[in-house]
C-alpha cells in the first residue's frame, strides 16, 4: 500500500515515531528548541545572504531576527540558513560569474530541507536574482524582504549617490577639474549608513522589480534600511509567509506573464538599471513564462521615466520613499499595468497601489510631464547584434543617440586599460569606443566594465560622452551613451569579434539599428581568420560555467538550469 504524502513537507521530518523522526527532532533540540515547535507547524526557511564581505547586506542578522518575530507570532516554525553571499563592492572578477551558482545553492538548499516555505533576505545586486531564481525552481510559498538602500549621500552641500557621484568624481580627478585629496573626502561622506546603493542602480532596481511583480510586500522598493520601517516590514513578511502556506500560494502563481510585464513597464517609469534585463529573462526561464527581449523593447518603447533619481535625474532613494515609493509611481502609470495580478500580500497589485499618492512631484513626475519621454531600455539589433543588444535613453546623451563614428578598438579590458591614456592614443569625440571579450564567456562571467571611462585627453577638453559599444554590462548607477549586452559575444565569434580600427559604425536608437559598416563578404574574410581568445579555466566552477552559460539575450543562465524541479521530499538520509 502506498504511503500518503505528507500535508506539508517537513512532516516528513519531524511527524512520526520512526528512527528517523527520533533524529531529526533530536538533533534540532540541541539548541534549545521546545517540544511544541514539532507538533506540525508550517516550517519556514530565512534564506539569509548576510555576509562582512557584503557591505550592502550587513545588517541582515537584524532583519532575520525580525521575521522570525512574524513567524512565531502567527505559528510558524523559522529556521535561517546562509546561501554564499555576493558582495558587488569587493568580488572579483564579478559577481555576475557567481549568480547561477548562488541560485543552485538556494535551489538545493530548499529542496533537501524540511521547509514549507521561505522568506529571502536580499539586497546587493546579484543577490536578488540569485535567490529568486533558486526558490523560483522549487515553486514553494516564497516572499522577499529586501534590505533597503542607504540614506542619502552628502558633500558640500550637495547630495551624493552610491556609484554614480564615483563614476563623475573619477572623471573630473581624471580631467584636472578635481583633486585627489576632495575625491578621497567624499568617500566617507557617500557610504554612511547600512543598506545598499541609494542611487537607482541595480540593488535598488531589483528592489522595485521584487515589488512589481508581487513579490514583496508594498513598500519593499524603496524603505531607507536605517529606518525602522524597514524592520517592521520585516515582521510583516514573517507573519504573511505563514499565511501563505495555508493557502498553498507559490511563486509560479505570482511570476506570472502579467507580473513579468508589470515588472518591464516599472522598469521603464523609474529609469532603471539594464541589469533588470538579464536577470527578468533568466528568472522567466525558470518559471516557464517566454519573456524575450523583444518584449522588453516592446513593453518600454513607449513608457516614459517619471522618477528622478541619479543616473537618470537628480534624488536618491530615501527622497523616493518619503514621495510616495514605488506605490506612487505604479499609479502614475496604473493605466498600463496588469492590475489583477496577484501578488503576494494576497491582494492584487491594483488593490495594492490603490490609495498610494505622491507627496513630491519634483522626484515622482506626472505622466504629461516626464523627467525623459523615453525610460524602457531599447533593445538594438544589425550586423553587430544579430541577437540584440540594449541601451538606457534616460541616461544617455540625445545628440548621441543617433551617431556615425569610426570605431576605435579595444580587444579586452586589458588592452583598454593599457591605452585609454596614452596621449597618443588616436581618438576623436566622435569615434566610438568599441570594447571586446568582456560579455559571458569572454571575461568570463559578464562583468559591469561596459561604461569605458573616457580617454583623459578629451576629458581635459570637456568631453563627457562619447557613444560606446560592448558584450559587457555596466553598474545600474553608471551613465551615458553605452550600448551593452552585444549578442552573439565576441568569445563566442559574433560580429563584435570582427570589428577594426577604422570601421564606421552607425548608431539609430529612435530605429533600434546598431550596424556596422563593412560588407558581408569583408566579415567573412575576417571571420575565417579570426581565432577564439585563450583561456586556462579547466576546472571547477569556472569550468562549468563556461560549458553551460547561455547569452545575453536569454538571461545568462545555464541551460540546464532552465525550468522548474519543484519540491518533492527527497529520500530519507539514513
Amino acid at each position: 500500500m502506498s504511503k500518503k504524502p505528507p500535508a506539508r513537507r517537513s512532516h516528513a521530518w519531524f511527524e512520526g515515531t520512526s528512527r528517523d523522526n527520533f533524529v531529526h527532532r533530536s538533533w534540532m533540540r540541541n539548541q534549545g528548541r521546545p517540544s511544541h515547535l514539532f507538533d506540525g507547524r508550517p516550517v519556514i526557511g530565512i534564506c539569509n545572504t548576510w555576509s562582512e564581505l557584503t557591505p550592502c547586506n550587513g545588517h541582515f542578522r537584524r532583519i532575520a531576527e525580525h521575521v522570525k518575530r512574524g513567524v512565531y507570532e502567527c505559528g510558524g516554525f523559522p529556521l535561517e540558513f546562509p546561501v554564499m553571499s555576493l558582495g558587488e563592492t569587493l568580488m572579483r572578477p564579478t559577481t555576475m560569474l557567481f549568480r547561477n551558482l548562488v541560485s543552485m545553492d538556494v535551489e538545493e538548499s530548499i529542496r533537501a530541507n524540511p521547509l514549507d516555505a521561505v522568506v529571502l533576505l536580499v539586497g546587493c545586486d546579484k543577490t536578488t536574482p540569485a535567490l529568486l531564481m533558486g526558490a523560483a525552481s522549487c515553486n514553494l510559498p516564497t516572499i522577499v524582504v529586501s534590505g533597503g538602500p542607504m540614506l542619502n549621500g552628502y558633500f558640500k552641500g550637495r547630495k551624493i549617490g552610491s556609484g554614480t557621484s564615483v563614476w563623475e568624481f573619477s572623471e573630473d580627478v581624471r580631467a584636472g577639474c578635481m583633486s585627489v585629496a576632495e575625491f578621497m573626502d567624499a568617500e566617507s561622506s557617500m557610504s554612511r549608513s547600512v543598506g545598499h546603493c541609494m542611487t537607482m542602480g541595480t540593488a535598488s532596481t531589483m528592489a522595485s522589480m521584487v515589488e512589481s511583480l508581487g513579490m514583496g510586500l508594498p513598500g519593499n522598493a524603496a524603505i531607507p534600511a536605517a529606518d525602522a520601517r524597514r524592520y517592521a516590514l520585516a515582521h510583516e513578511a514573517g507573519r504573511r509567509v505563514v499565511g501563505m502556506v495555508e493557502e498553498n500560494l507559490t511563486i509560479a502563481e505570482v511570476l506570472t506573464r502579467e507580473a513579468f510585464e508589470n515588472a518591464v513597464m516599472v522598469n521603464g517609469a523609474i529609469g532603471g538599471s539594464t541589469n533588470a534585463v538579464v536577470h527578468l529573462l533568466a528568472l522567466a526561464g525558470r518559471v516557464g513564462v517566454d519573456l524575450s527581449l523583444d518584449d522588453w523593447d516592446r513593453l518600454g518603447r513607449e513608457m516614459p521615466c517619471l522618477v528622478n533619481l541619479m543616473p537618470s535625474g537628480e534624488h536618491l532613494m530615501e527622497d523616493l520613499y518619503y514621495a510616495g515609493g514605488l506605490p506612487a509611481v505604479m499609479q502614475e502609470i496604473a493605466a498600463s499595468l496588469h492590475l489583477d495580478a496577484k501578488t503576494v500580500n494576497g491582494q492584487t497589485l491594483g488593490q495594492n497601489i490603490a490609495d498610494a499618492e505622491c507627496y513630491n512631484r519634483d522626484v515622482i513626475r506626472p505622466l504629461d510631464e516626464p523627467l525623459a519621454e523615453h525610460g524602457g531600455i531599447a533593445v538594438l539589433r544589425g550586423n553587430l547584434a544579430p541577437q540584440g543588444a540594449v541601451v538606457k535613453p534616460s541616461a544617455a546623451t540625445p545628440a548621441l543617440m543617433q551617431h556615425r563614428g569610426r570605431a576605435v578598438v579595444f580587444e579586452d579590458i586589458d588592452d583598454f586599460k593599457a591605452r585609454i591614456d596614452d596621449p597618443d592614443l588616436d581618438v576623436e569625440p566622435e569615434d566610438v569606443l568599441v570594447l571586446k571579450n568582456c560579455g559571458p564567456k569572454g571575461y568570463p562571467g559578464f562583468p559591469e566594465v561596459g561604461n569605458m571611462p573616457l580617454p583623459s585627453k578629451l576629458l581635459e577638453r570637456g568631453v563627457r560622452d562619447m557613444v560606446r559599444i560592448s558584450d559587457a554590462r555596466m553598474s545600474g548607477t553608471a551613465y551615458g551613451t553605452v550600448v551593452l549586452h552585444t549578442a552573439p559575444e565576441a568569445a563566442v565569434g559574433g560580429p563584435l569579434a570582427l570589428v577594426q580600427n577604422g570601421d564606421t559604425i552607425e548608431l539609430d536608437v529612435a530605429a533600434r539599428r546598431l550596424h556596422l559598416d563593412v560588407t558581408d563578404q569583408a566579415l567573412e574574410a575576417r571571420r575565417a581568420a579570426w581565432t577564439p581568445p585563450e583561456h586556462d579555466f579547466t576546472r571547477g566552477y569556472y569550468r562549468l560555467f563556461l560549458d553551460h552559460v547561455l547569452q545575453a539575450d536569454t538571461g545568462v543562465d545555464f541551460d540546464f538550469l532552465r525550468g522548474s524541479s519543484g519540491a518533492p521530499v527527497p529520500r530519507e538520509s539514513h
